[in-house]
């Protein structure tokens, strides 16, 4: 039995999903009904889809909280303790409460499965779930990992899903087509159950649109059922959002880029679908406050931290500094892993860059910097495998007139906003 949080969280970070080979989702089934199924006696929303689910899912708690209900978030990955992952009103769970539902796992796994541990995803979804139904919580949000149909988080069965977004991302596991990637995206849809979509490729939603007259469950799509309309963007932004008989002008949203109007348009539509009696003024308020860490966060001034970690999430990156800062001059620090197409994401930074910089962070399935560098067409590139050293010496050699813009990989995010904190705290 685990006596403290590190050697919990040191023993589940080494738990691979390939260690695995097994029935998908049998673990997972069968240590929740050792639990006495704790999923079923909570409330969720789901949410899968490449970008945007994050953003989503805090506009989403934000209208929700504001509404009066306590709202369990369960997110990946972390930036820096993995207690971040499961919060209930944005109150992280306690390092007691993270131990003592592991070691409830871990008796059943070492009396009742031979010692077979399920992936470290698994195991957190597992202690959410735990965690939610101890708390008689009033809904929980719960972020898939990768896919939809086989994720761990598939368990549960929602009050409202939602898809945001679908990109040609984890193609080695979910196809290589967006057709493929949409029907294991679209496997969290329920029967009966109303699905919201945000995915704009054509082939792609009329996928997730089919699994959804199969399960007879109400499907509502941006830009047709849901309307954004009047779109002011500047440091903040305003717009028009319309479903239904819902018309509301003139909203105020704190973050910036034109795919956190449509993540919000998602979030209004899967509050109010969850709780029709939530008031225009809950939504206003909620929106106005709402933000999200490592999402084109400002660190300061000139440094902008943005978890882009594939194409369509670089598109809107630069879409957003075009949008916000057009005069400025972008220098790009990007690390990612193995496991994206980064050729077109380094493309688009090419085009639009002064200065490419590539590094790599230590994790095994990260890319090497060297590798990411030979994508680059850009006449100013570099590579550095040390991100702290690059980091620091593209902070002293900022002009007034540039942007550090780093980027790529979460992972890499939640390393670098640990880092500049800890030295921020440290020149106090």
């Amino acid at each position: 039995m685990f006596q403290s949080m590190k050697e919990c969280t040191d023993f589940i970070f080494t738990l691979k999903a390939s260690m695995y080979n097994g029935v998908p989702l049998e673990l997972a089934q069968i240590i929740l009904k050792a639990l006495g199924n704790p999923e079923r006696g909570t409330k969720f929303i789901h949410i899968a889809g490449s970008n945007g689910k994050g953003s989503t899912l805090n506009a989403t708690r934000e209208i929700l909280m504001q509404h009066g209900l306590r709202v369990g978030a369960f997110i990946s990955p972390h930036l820096e303790r993995a207690n971040e992952r499961i919060t209930i009103n944005k109150q992280q769970i306690s390092d007691e409460q993270f131990l003592t539902y592991t070691n409830r796992i871990a008796h059943i796994v070492n009396t009742q499965l031979d010692g077979k541990f399920p992936s470290f995803f698994e195991m957190v979804t597992l202690i959410a779930f735990q965690h939610f139904a101890q708390e008689e919580i009033d809904v929980a949000i719960m972020e898939t990992g990768i896919g939809g149909r086989l994720d761990s988080t598939n368990v549960l069965t929602p009050e409202v899903s939602i898809i945001t977004t679908i990109s040609l991302e984890h193609t080695d596991m979910l196809g290589n087509t967006h057709a493929l990637i949409a029907a294991e995206k679209a496997g969290i849809i329920k029967a009966g159950k109303p699905v919201v979509v945000g995915v704009e490729n054509v082939e792609a939603r009329a996928v997730i649109q089919t699994k959804a007259e199969v399960e007879e469950a109400p499907f509502y799509v941006l830009h047709k059922q849901i309307q954004v309309t009047d779109l002011l963007q500047g440091d903040s932004q305003m717009f028009t959002y319309r479903f239904e008989n819902k018309i509301y002008e003139q909203l105020a949203l704190k973050m910036v880029g034109r795919h956190q109007v449509h993540n919000a348009a998602l979030a209004i539509t899967a509050a109010t679908l969850f709780a029709p009696e939530i008031s225009e003024a809950t939504i206003r308020q909620a929106l106005a406050t709402a933000s999200w860490e490592g999402r084109f966060e400002r660190f300061s001034e000139q440094v902008i931290l943005d978890g882009a970690h594939n194409s369509e999430g670089t598109t809107a990156l630069i879409n957003t500094l075009q949008q916000t800062e057009p005069e400025k001059r972008y220098k790009f620090i990007y690390a990612a892993l193995q496991d994206k197409d980064h050729a077109l994401s380094i493309a688009l930074m090419d085009d639009v860059a002064t200065a490419m910089y590539f590094t790599q962070i230590e994790l095994p399935r990260a890319a090497k910097a060297e590798q990411l560098a030979a994508q680059s067409k850009h006449v100013k590139k570099r590579s550095n495998p040390n991100w702290q050293q690059l980091v620091e010496q593209q902070l002293e050699a900022l002009e007034k007139d540039e942007l550090l813009i780093i980027t790529g990989s979460l992972y890499f995010i939640a390393e670098v906003r640990s880092y500049l904190l800890r030295k921020g705290e440290m020149m106090k």
